[in-house]
């Protein structure tokens, strides 16, 4: 085995007598003429820890993708067991025996706890389907073993952050793997977690599983690590026992410089005081909350994920507002309705989420750094780049930034490199008082040495600023006073040289005597809460059965009819219709695309079979059934290929092959008309022959539902679906074929509107290029409105069934009651606007659920 770096014969020795499951060899990796890795070789042995170090860029994330499966080497290799091996995907890996906890976790908010456990490698019954107790066993055994105390069965969206990491990290243990690869594991856990973490840790080591950790706290490197491995610039400066490297070495090889000076030296005095609140309380997140700001004074909060620290910054910046207690600056009394009111009053916020809430992630740098002042580079209404760049090159070569270019996506940068530039575009609005939260999560060491030198230099300009950290030393290295909070009350104040790591510690964690006992109560029931027997009153489901009583009854009181046989058979069967049609939306909505062509696609389908019925009426049924489930496969698949190989968005390709479709059926029928005396009978008569007294179409559209069930929610393929459009750069993470995926999406939407065509062709009979014009704000509304989420990820076929007899039964009503026609489209897009502002609220709630069970 070859390695670069300091290693001697000693250590060949204790190679040869130690298992090495997998190991890098010689690796290099190119992204074009970028070498984000060059030459490196590395060892993971059986029963030991390696902790990988360096710098942002350094090419960390790079080693973990080669070992994961991402990323295939450009020269060098992988070895398993000794022998060279080539990963083609995630999958590949896994199959290897190599676990991978990702920096950011791969899990999809749409789907259970379980389902994010064992995707992607999901136990199978007996039938090929995928094995619900098994998978709901497995999940409760991990998750007692990372100790997460939450029902199995729990919706993912619901958890807070932390929880989601120790769900990514009982996904690694589910596999049983022989290789753990840990990438910032614990970046968002509480120190109570963490520990747990360690001791996951130590009991793989005894077990002889081979570990990867890749982080920044030197702290949690030396208290875990039996070797660390450091990268510079994309090269392995050396690979050493943890006894035989010191912490400053460690950082010297990191940086290739001595790094002394981690919290500098802040010996100015304090200046007036600009910001102050008292009293402040916002319910369910703190309350009775007393601050001074002093310029050049750095106010540090401290507590527990959770204690209300964010939610205190959130207030003062104007995103939430407090329900109690008022804020003042320079002793006058504001009141910050907006963050824009917040900015004009010179404070700035950088958030915690950094990927999610400070960066625009496909944007560039520059319209990045210069978004809070687009007003700037904008001055006549006209956005000029070069007068983006004169505003904010200054901040971005102040904060060292590494990048190739202002138009550079800000997502290739590293994450050190990404908090730079949210540094720059903050401080860019030349702000009085500046809030971090959480400012040097996930950044080197390097890196977090130059945000502290530059907060410290702000400071003595005069700056005053609030410091949100979960690392204590950062707290107690920087701040002039330490505030320490627990569950929204204020607990402790720390001056500088008083506060020690075990006296916030104990602040944090000790039982707060001054919250009412009522309010503890109130809290511990809403943390026990279980389902009630009414909860079934709260789906959306229950809201649409409910419209639907809401729009037949009065119709059926003014007129009769609406619930007369041959009326409900009419509806059903038309329902039977709506409903397929609206599953196949969903197959492709679910993924995070649309479908716009569905309605010409039933159209093209319907003329092309009632054409091939009328020219081979011997075959009739068997002719036209084909050939519309044909021409629509055929569409669906060329809509999904242009959409996966060429990366066009869904509503662009749908919208033209929409037209396309429409135009291709106009040439053909040439202004013909297909009458029902042009078909055969048994044509006609096929939907509405009966089966027990239900149409056969009914029949057809309720077996289709079965499957549609069968392939959604009991096969690996179905969740797989769900997966892609949840989360789709993590189902990639863990070796989902994302665009097989989507190409099968549109394939059986495609077949589902060319049999919907069919049926269509044989129920109506007369048959012309016009068929089911319009009909595809119906099918997309039967979907949105039945709770299918467009943003992808959700949908439940119950819904897409109620979402589509609500449209019908508001037809049928309206029809009855002889209101005028031209009001139906305009009755569907309210609908549409009620279902997605139902959607959103649903949302909204879960969303503020989640924030509950963080407190």
């Amino acid at each position: 085995m070859l390695h670069s770096g300091a290693h001697g014969e000693a250590d060949a020795a204790v190679t040869r007598n130690v298992a090495v499951p997998v190991a890098l060899v010689q690796a290099t990796k190119a992204f074009g003429g970028t070498i984000a890795l060059k030459d490196a070789s590395f060892e993971l042995r059986s029963g030991e820890v390696l902790a990988l170090l360096g710098e942002n860029g350094a090419g960390k994330s790079t080693c973990v993708k080669l070992l994961a499966g991402v990323y295939s080497p450009t020269s060098g290799h992988v070895e398993v067991d000794g022998k060279q091996v080539v990963f083609h995907s995630p999958h590949d890996a896994q199959g290897a025996g190599i676990a991978v906890m990702h920096q950011h976790p791969g899990l999809f908010p749409d789907l259970s706890v379980a389902e994010n456990i064992y995707l992607g490698h999901m136990p199978r019954d007996r039938f090929g389907g995928i094995d619900n107790a098994a998978i709901l066993a497995g999940a409760r055994r991990v998750l007692a073993t990372v100790g997460l105390g939450v029902p199995a069965e729990t919706r993912l969206g619901t958890l807070r952050t932390s929880e989601q990491q120790l769900v990514e990290i009982a996904r690694a243990l589910s596999l049983d793997a022989r290789v753990l690869i840990m990438d910032e594991p614990t970046a968002a856990l509480s120190q109570r977690e963490v520990e747990r973490l360690f001791t996951v840790v130590a009991d793989l080591r005894l077990h002889g599983v081979a570990m990867m950790f890749v982080g920044h706290r030197m702290d949690e490197i030396f208290r875990i690590a039996d070797r660390i491995a450091v990268l510079r610039d994309g090269r392995l400066v050396g690979v050493k026992p943890k006894a035989e490297l010191g912490r400053a070495a460690a950082i010297g090889m990191m940086v290739g410089r001595e790094l002394t000076d981690l919290y500098p030296e802040r010996r100015h005095a304090t200046g007036a005081l600009v910001l102050e609140a008292r009293g402040l309380s916002r319910a369910g997140g703190f309350s009775g909350i007393d601050l001074k700001l002093h310029a050049g004074e750095v106010l540090g909060f401290g507590g527990l994920v959770g204690s209300g620290r964010t939610e205190i910054a959130r207030v003062l910046f104007g995103i939430d507002q407090p329900d109690a207690g008022e804020i003042l600056i320079d002793g006058e009394a504001v009141r910050f309705a907006t963050a824009r009111d917040a900015m004009d009053a010179r404070i700035a916020y950088v958030s915690e989420d950094r990927m999610g809430q400070s960066l625009v992630m496909d944007f560039s740098i520059l319209d990045n750094a210069v978004l809070p002042i687009l007003d700037k580079a904008a001055p006549a209404g006209l956005y000029r780049t070069d007068r983006a760049i004169d505003l904010v090159a200054d901040w971005l070569k102040r904060m060292k930034l590494r990048f190739s270019g202002y138009r550079q996506p800000v997502k290739e940068l590293s994450g050190g490199n990404q908090q730079k530039v949210v540094l720059a575009k903050w401080l860019r609005t030349e702000p009085r008082v500046l809030i971090l939260d959480e400012p040097t999560q996930g950044i080197d060491v390097g890196t977090k040495a130059e945000v502290h030198a530059m907060i410290a230099n702000l400071a003595a300009q005069g700056m005053a600023i609030i410091l949100i950290s979960s690392e204590m030393p950062e707290l107690i290295g920087m701040c002039d006073r330490v505030v320490v909070l627990r569950e929204g009350h204020q607990m402790a104040e720390f001056a500088r040289g008083e506060a020690t790591q075990e006296k916030v510690l104990e602040a944090a964690t000790k039982t707060d005597e001054r919250v009412d006992p009522a309010t503890q109560a109130e809290r511990a029931v809403f943390n026990e809460k279980k389902k009630g027997p009414l909860d079934f009153l709260k789906r959306r489901e229950f809201g649409l059965l409910a419209a639907i009583l809401a729009v037949a009854i009065p119709v059926t009181i003014i007129n009769p009819r609406m619930v007369s046989v041959a009326n409900l058979t009419a509806v059903s069967m038309d329902a039977a219709l709506l409903v397929v049609a609206a599953l196949a939306q969903m197959l492709v909505l679910i993924t995070r695309n649309i479908d716009l062509s569905i309605a010409a696609v039933i159209g093209l389908s319907a003329y092309m079979a009632a054409s091939m019925v009328q020219a081979y009426p011997g075959l009739d049924i068997g002719i036209g059934l084909a050939t519309a489930c044909a021409v629509g496969g055929v569409a669906g698949l060329i809509n999904g290929l242009v959409v996966t190989r060429g990366r066009i968005p869904a509503i662009v390709v749908t919208l033209a092959s929409m037209s396309i479709f429409r135009g291709f059926n106009s040439i053909w029928a040439a202004g013909d008309q297909i009458s029902a005396d042009e078909v055969t009978q048994a044509w006609l008569d096929m939907t509405g022959l009966k089966i027990a007294g239900v149409p056969l179409i009914v029949v057809i559209a309720i077996v289709i539902l079965c499957a549609g069930y069968v392939l959604l929610y009991r096969t690996a393929t179905g969740r797989e679906l769900f997966a892609t459009g949840s989360n789709p750069d993590g189902a990639r993470l863990i070796g989902i074929p994302v665009d097989r995926r989507i190409l099968l999406a549109f394939g059986m939407a495609g077949l589902l509107g060319g049999l919907c065509g069919g049926l269509w062709a044989s129920r109506y009979a007369t048959i012309d290029a016009r068929v089911a014009l319009g009909f595809e704000l119906t099918v997309i509304a039967s979907a949105v409105v039945g709770g299918v989420a467009i943003r992808g990820g959700s949908g439940t076929l119950l819904g897409i069934i109620l979402g589509a007899l609500t449209l019908l039964v508001i037809k049928n009503g309206l029809t009855l009651v002889r209101v005028d026609p031209l009001w139906l489209q305009g009755v569907y897009g309210l609908v549409i606007l009620v279902a997605i502002g139902i959607d959103t609220f649903i949302v909204r709630r879960a969303e503020q659920a989640r924030q509950a069970r963080a407190r």
